[in-house]
């Protein structure tokens, strides 16, 4: 019998290789895993390390936003007209308060603080953590911070914090020049948004929204400091570690005379109007008053709804609008303009004269077009017409001169154009023309409407602005300075080796001016002036009264300009005419008439008798009366110039005196 074959129940040989295999496939795979887990370890320790300390820093450290303090704003002799207020809230913090809804009503019964305010307080809570604080009250009253100081004890976690707030000491006296600054809002912040300056206001609260403190925002806010601090994982500050100081914004010095501004507040009172003088020297606007106005105070901490219906109301006859740069028909205080222009077309000369019936009739027209005179003027030369004011001489040009080359002459002069002033607010207003008349209307230009230019009617609307900036230009006969507000900044530097040692850089405004007026004949301007000189100096002249008994060279031109149709052979008679409908005065004046200092423009509106000369010009005497003070000024050789009256109603001839904030004018 064979024997039988033996089985092999394992193969020793094949495990063993098996193993070896799966040990080094194992031993490869974790060499693999070991690097990977070095590589990544040497990347977060050598590689990443800055990145990581960054992210862990941020978790412990947190850099907090220094609002910097609001530059200040003087007038012209270093009067303070905006200023930052301190102004005191009460403030909780919920965790050092046992019981918060007794202690809350504690301390509203001690200061009155309404149930509304309380409501809020507890609602508040809900949503805040409870180591920060939270607004309880604002603006609390010295009688209030006062009462809660005495007894403070009573109420822990309860506590007054103060921060500055924007105040004007003047109130509504400065609001349309100096605008006011509110609380920033949706759109402000897309606006900072777009210019890159978000991270810059952080920390800031209010922003400029209208006049200067709106158009010089950036270099009144300053810049933002730093604060940085050590928090927990809760959020709580624990300690500080670095401050930066922000660096507060630069003071302004303004033009503007606030004794000026109250005698146009004052002159005006009860009357819609503007009142705006400039020096022509520089283009300061020394003031810019629009009566009524309002209170910027008001818009600081967020005005009510009532107050503000009540601003709107047209009762209260608007006084958010800014009626020294709106438009009003210019009357006949533009006919010294278009006697230059006159003169420089050749159409007329000094001896150029008309017959005046009382009444003026285009050629196969029926229509009379009458002079304020009813019986008209007579025989009248350009000298006789500025100082009459006639219409007549001046509907008879307008007809010679043609629109075109009267809105072109006009246009050089600004006259639908913007000024150039740093506020933001200004209006064109509207220079005629048959380009204009197209665009808006759709239609051609009639010669009637040249005529009513003549005298400053029909489409034609200059600004207060506009028109003291005209005769500025006409009085330095040709040479344009940009009108401005601003005469100065300053700004604290800090040497940065010695941090104590500060001190104050005054940077002065450059005067901005435009290319001048050429004419053809130099002596255009002098019979243009001379005419206006007569207008207040010679007796019967339509500005003598006014100013008669002034110790100052004045000159002037006064204007009445209608703002209802009357028919042909109505006579115009205000008692009989609703109140919105009646005659604005206008009066444009310079001073001394040898190297004027001051021109100012005055607008009222809808007066209830007499035209400019016996509403507007008033004004603009008490103006000058308080520029010059004591300072007694006539020219020097009134022979020399033709066209003058040699009869003044002033006989002065003491010497002048010199003022203390102003500059000596021509004696």
């Amino acid at each position: 019998m064979a024997a039988k074959k033996r089985v092999a129940i394992r193969n020793h040989s094949a495990e063993a290789n098996l193993f070896a295999r799966r040990t080094f496939i194992t031993f490869i795979g974790v060499l693999i895993l070991s690097l990977i887990l070095f590589s990544n370890i040497y990347d977060l320790e050598v590689n990443s390390y800055q990145k990581y300390q960054t992210r862990s820093n941020s978790n412990r450290i947190k850099l907090l936003p220094v609002a910097p303090n609001r530059g200040l704003i003087y007038d012209r002799n270093g009067v303070l007209l905006a200023d930052n207020k301190p102004v005191y809230s009460l403030e909780v913090i919920p965790e050092q308060v046992k019981d918060i809804k007794k202690s809350l009503l504690e301390v509203s019964q001690l200061l009155d603080i309404s149930q509304e305010k309380q409501n809020k307080l507890l609602k508040a809570l809900k949503s805040k953590r409870r180591f920060k604080p939270i607004e309880l009250y604002s603006r609390l009253s010295d009688q209030q911070v006062s009462l809660f100081s005495v007894n403070q004890h009573k109420f822990p976690g309860f506590f007054i914090d103060a921060r500055l707030k924007r105040y004007y000491p003047f109130a509504d006296l400065t609001t349309h020049s100096l605008g006011y600054v509110a609380r920033i809002n949706r759109r402000d912040s897309i606006k900072l948004e777009e210019k890159g300056l978000a991270e810059n206001y952080a920390a800031t609260r209010n922003i400029g929204k209208l006049g200067l403190e709106r158009y010089y925002q950036d270099i009144l806010h300053g810049t933002i400091g730093h604060q940085e601090v050590e928090i927990n994982n809760q959020g709580r500050v624990i300690r500080t570690l670095d401050f930066t100081p922000p660096i507060p914004g630069k003071d302004l010095t303004l033009t503007l005379d606030i004794e000026l501004q109250m005698i146009a507040k004052r002159a005006l009172s009860g009357k819609r109007g503007a009142v705006v003088a400039i020096d022509p020297r520089d283009g300061g606007v020394l003031a810019m008053y629009s009566n009524p106005s309002f209170d910027g105070n008001l818009f600081v901490h967020g005005i009510s709804s009532k107050k503000y219906k009540k601003l709107l109301d047209p009762k209260s006859n608007k006084p958010l609008l800014n009626r020294a740069v709106q438009g009003y028909p210019p009357a006949s205080t533009i006919k010294p303009l278009l006697a230059l222009t006159g003169l420089e077309a050749g159409i007329i000369t000094p001896e150029t004269e008309i017959y005046d019936p009382g009444f003026y009739q285009l050629p196969g027209i029926e229509t009379k077009r009458r002079d304020w005179k009813k019986w008209g003027h007579g025989k009248v030369n350009l000298t006789k017409s500025l100082e009459q004011s006639c219409n007549v001489y001046y509907y008879d040009l307008a007809y010679k001169l043609g629109i075109t080359r009267i809105s072109k002459m006009m246009e050089k002069f600004g006259f639908g154009e913007h000024t150039g002033i740093d506020i933001h607010e200004e209006s064109r207003a509207i220079m005629p023309s048959v380009e204009w008349k197209r665009a808006r209307y759709n239609q051609n230009w009639y010669t009637g409407e040249t005529l009513s230019v003549g005298i400053g009617q029909s489409y034609w609307t200059v600004t207060p602005l506009q028109l003291s900036q005209a005769i500025s230009i006409l009085v330095n006969k040709g040479e344009i300075k940009v009108p401005h507000l601003l005469k100065a900044t300053k700004e604290v530097i800090v040497n940065s080796d010695q941090p104590s040692k500060q001190e104050q850089l005054i940077t002065e405004y450059q005067v901005d001016e435009k290319p001048p007026i050429i004419l053809s004949n130099q002596n255009s301007w002098d019979i243009v002036l001379d005419g206006l000189h007569n207008t207040v100096q010679k007796v019967g002249a339509t500005g003598y009264t006014a100013f008669k008994g002034s110790k100052y060279d004045a000159a002037g031109k006064t204007g009445s300009a209608q703002t209802a149709n009357i028919a042909q052979d109505e006579k115009y008679d205000a008692t009989k005419v609703q109140e919105n409908k009646r005659d604005n005065a206008m009066f444009i004046a310079f001073a001394p008439y040898e190297n004027p200092e001051i021109v100012v423009a005055v607008a009222i509106e809808n007066v209830a008798k007499g035209g400019g000369g016996a509403n507007a010009a008033p004004v603009a005497r008490q103006i000058m009366d308080q520029y010059f003070g004591d300072r007694e000024i006539i020219s020097k050789d009134s022979s020399k110039h033709a066209l003058h009256s040699n009869v003044y109603h002033q006989d002065i001839n003491s010497k002048p005196k010199q003022s203390s904030n102003q500059n000596m004018g021509t004696q």
